[in-house]
C-alpha cells in the first residue's frame, strides 16, 4: 500500500539544523536601517536607504556600521569605529521589533521540525545582546535549543567553528555532523562557514545576498521557506 503519511510529521533523515537570522527566517532589514541610520542622524550623516542597507547586512555589526559610514563620507578610524558600533547595538537593541518581520511559512515550518525530533539551532552574526531580545519578541526563541551570536566566540561566520558549536551543543559532535546536519542561510558566509564544518547547506532565495542564490555554491536552493522540509531530503 501507498505510505500516507504525512511530510509533517515524518521525521527527516536530518536529525540537526542550524539556521541563519537575517534574511533567511526575519526581514530585519527596516529595524536595522532605523538604527543605522538613527546613529548616523546623531553623527551628523545623510540617512541610507533601505535597498542600500540591504546590501550591507550579513556580516556582522562592524562592517555594517564600516560600510554605512564610508558611504556616507569619511571612515572612521578604529577607535571610532568600535565606540560607534557600540552605539549602533545600543540604539537596535532598544528599537521595538517589527512584529511583521517574519517570513512566510517560518513558524509553521520550525514547529514542524521540532514536533519530528529535528534539534533546531541558531547561527547569527548579530549581536547576542539583539538576538537575545529579537527571537522572544517575534516568538521564535523557544524553537532553538542553541543561539550563537556573532560576539558568542571570537570566530563568526564564514568560519565553521560557530557552526560546528552550536551542532556540538545539539548533541551533534564534528565527526558525527556530515550527513546527519544541514545549515540553513541567505549568504556566502553561511555557505563557506557549511563548507568549513563539513556540512550541507541550503540557501534561500529571498534573502540579502549581493549575488544570486544560485551562485552562492548551496546544495539546494529554495525560493520559499516552507519548500525546507522538501529540501532536506535533496541533500547529498
Amino acid at each position: 500500500m501507498p505510505d500516507r503519511s504525512s511530510s509533517a510529521t515524518r521525521r527527516p533523515s536530518v536529525v540537526a539544523i542550524v539556521f541563519d537570522l537575517d534574511g533567511t527566517l526575519i526581514d530585519s532589514a527596516p529595524d536595522i536601517g532605523s538604527a543605522l541610520n538613527s546613529l548616523l542622524a546623531e553623527r551628523g550623516r545623510a540617512p541610507l536607504a533601505l535597498m542600500t542597507i540591504r546590501t550591507m547586512i550579513g556580516d556582522g555589526s562592524t562592517e555594517l556600521v564600516r560600510r554605512a559610514f564610508a558611504a556616507t563620507g569619511a571612515g572612521l578610524s578604529d577607535d571610532q569605529l568600535s565606540e560607534a558600533v557600540r552605539r549602533y547595538v545600543d540604539l537596535y537593541a532598544a528599537h521595538p521589533v517589527s512584529s511583521g518581520c517574519v517570513y512566510p511559512g517560518v513558524h509553521e515550518t520550525l514547529r514542524a521540525l521540532a514536533a519530528a525530533g529535528v534539534r533546531l539551532g541558531l547561527c547569527t552574526n548579530k549581536p547576542s545582546r539583539v538576538v537575545a531580545g529579537v527571537l522572544p519578541a517575534l516568538g521564535l526563541a523557544s524553537y532553538f535549543g542553541v543561539v550563537c551570536g556573532g560576539d558568542t566566540l571570537s570566530a563568526r561566520k564564514p568560519d565553521g567553528a560557530p557552526l560546528l558549536w552550536v551542532l556540538d551543543r545539539l548533541g551533534l559532535p564534528s565527526v558525527e555532523a556530515p550527513g546527519r546536519a544541514a545549515m540553513v542561510g541567505d549568504g556566502r558566509n553561511d555557505v563557506l562557514s557549511a563548507r568549513a564544518a563539513g556540512v550541507p547547506v541550503i540557501a534561500v532565495s529571498y534573502g540579502y545576498s549581493r549575488v544570486p542564490a544560485v551562485e552562492l555554491g548551496a546544495d539546494v536552493v529554495i525560493s520559499h521557506f516552507s519548500q525546507l522540509r522538501e529540501a532536506l531530503e535533496r541533500l547529498p
